[in-house]
């Protein structure tokens, strides 16, 4: 009698404590096998510590890792609240290719009507940049760029073979510039999203537990 292999979990990595919160609160009803919700600290050294700890436990070894949060758009026209499906996530160190991103941005336009989506490669910075820097980033092909997610997912990919992909909250752009997450209409906008949009997660997770045909 063979045995059923339990399916692999599902690890979602965040910065901060309020990414965290809209996470927590979105609740983990209809996710396929377990999840932890990972609070990983702000800046890229900061996630590949954490992200490497967390795979390096007992039953994470196949783990699907997905990095969001919020993050800064850099194409003219985004607005706070807007979502990123990064096709790629990129620093200084490489590049890391995502997967089932046609998944999550179908999914996305289903649980967020109204809200736009963008796809492309999404960049890491170890600063919270602003002003000319966004241009020069924005010449590079990117459209958006965060602290996290480049080095979320070469950390997960060097520990092992494993599905990844990155979705963040526009919160920050050309024209909507934030001072201080939660304290604006933006703050708040991009919250609620990300709140939103944690079935979606589960979704892309469970897409990839399905037989290969």
């Amino acid at each position: 009698m063979s045995v059923k292999p339990e399916p692999a979990p599902l690890l979602i990595a965040c910065a901060l404590g309020i990414e965290h919160l809209a996470l927590r609160s979105g609740g983990h009803s209809g996710a396929d096998g377990p999840v932890t919700i990972l609070r990983t600290g702000m800046g890229p050294r900061a996630a590949e510590r954490s992200v490497t700890r967390s795979l390096g436990e007992p039953g994470f070894a196949h783990a699907a890792v997905l990095a969001t949060g919020f993050c800064a758009g850099l194409a003219p026209g985004m607005h706070p609240g807007d979502l990123v499906v990064a096709e790629e996530t990129r620093d200084p160190r490489g590049t890391t290719p995502c997967e089932g991103t046609d998944l999550l941005v179908k999914e996305l336009v289903r649980a967020v009507p109204g809200r736009t989506v963008h796809t492309g490669p999404l960049t890491g910075s170890d600063h919270v940049v602003r002003g000319q820097e966004r241009s020069e980033l924005l010449a590079t092909g990117a459209i958006a760029v965060d602290m996290e997610s480049a080095a979320t997912l070469l950390s997960a990919v060097r520990t092992g073979a494993r599905p990844v992909a990155a979705v963040r909250v526009v919160v920050d752009a050309p024209e909507h510039e934030l001072v201080r997450i939660g304290t604006v209409r933006g703050g708040i906008s991009a919250f609620r999203v990300l709140r939103a949009v944690l079935p979606v997660f589960f979704e892309w997770h469970r897409s990839l537990l399905l037989p290969r045909r």
